[in-house]
C-alpha cells in the first residue's frame, strides 16, 4: 500500500485499520476476522459528506437545495467508484475466493464503499483535518471541472417531484437474494400507492435510486 499512501499524501499509524479498510465481510469471513470495512466505510460516507458540504458552504452562493444536488452529484456511488479507480484501490481489496470468482473486487459497489471505507480509516487514523484534505485533493478537480457530473441523486428528484404534486412517495422493499456477502436487493417507488418504478441493486440504496430512475421515465420528468 505504500504507493497508495504516497498518492493520498500520508504516513499511517494505525496500518489494521486500512487492511480492514479493504476486507469485504466474505474475506472475514474466510479468514474469520473480527472486522470487515463496513464500520468504516459508514464512517467514511458521513466524513465525505461533511468535507464537501464544508467545502461548498465556504465556496459557492447556491442556495439548499443546489448545494445539495452538487455534494450528491459528487458523493454517490458513480462518483466514489471513478475515485476508487483512479487510485487503483482495486488491487488492495481483500475478498473470499467465491467472490474473487466473480470479480467482487471490480464490482463498482464494493469498490465504492471501499472508498468510503479508507476515508474512514484516515480520519479515525490520522483526524478530520488529515482526511479533508486528502478528500478535497481528489474531489475539488472534478467539482470545478463542469464536464464532469456524476449524477446518481434519483431518489432526490423524485422526493422534488412529489413535494412540488403534493403526492406521497415510499420505497417498498420486496425481494432479498442470495448469500449475506452478495445480496440482491430489488425495491419498488410507489407515488400514492402506485408502483412507478422497479429497482434491483446490490445494496438497499442502489435498489432504491433505480426505482427512483424508472419512475423518473414513466413520469416524464
Amino acid at each position: 500500500m505504500k504507493v497508495l499512501f504516497e498518492k493520498l499524501g500520508i504516513k499511517p499509524k494505525n496500518m489494521n485499520l486500512y487492511y480492514t479498510a479493504f476486507s469485504h465481510s466474505s474475506y472475514a469471513n474466510e479468514h474469520k476476522a473480527k472486522n470487515d470495512y463496513e464500520r468504516l466505510e459508514f464512517l467514511g460516507d458521513a466524513v465525505l459528506d461533511l468535507v464537501v458540504a464544508d467545502y461548498l458552504y465556504n465556496n459557492y452562493k447556491e442556495n439548499e437545495g443546489e448545494m445539495t444536488k452538487v455534494r450528491a452529484s459528487y458523493v454517490c456511488e458513480n462518483a466514489n467508484f471513478e475515485y476508487a479507480c483512479n487510485l487503483d484501490l482495486s488491487k488492495y481489496i481483500r475478498v473470499g475466493h467465491g467472490e474473487e470468482k466473480e470479480g467482487g473486487q471490480y464490482k463498482k459497489a464494493i469498490v465504492a464503499d471501499i472508498f468510503e471505507a479508507l476515508m474512514g480509516a484516515i480520519y479515525v487514523d490520522l483526524g478530520y483535518a488529515t482526511v479533508r484534505k486528502v478528500i478535497l485533493s481528489i474531489i475539488i478537480p472534478y467539482i470545478e471541472n463542469p464536464s464532469i457530473i456524476f449524477f446518481s441523486d434519483y431518489k432526490s428528484a423524485l422526493q422534488e417531484y412529489v413535494q412540488t404534486e403534493q403526492k406521497g412517495l415510499y420505497y417498498d422493499l420486496i425481494k432479498e437474494d442470495g448469500p449475506a456477502h452478495d445480496k440482491t436487493f430489488t425495491v419498488e417507488a410507489k407515488v400514492d400507492d402506485i408502483v412507478y418504478g422497479v429497482g434491483i441493486g446490490s445494496s438497499k440504496k442502489e435498489a432504491e435510486q433505480e426505482a427512483a430512475k424508472e419512475a423518473l421515465k414513466k413520469l416524464a420528468i
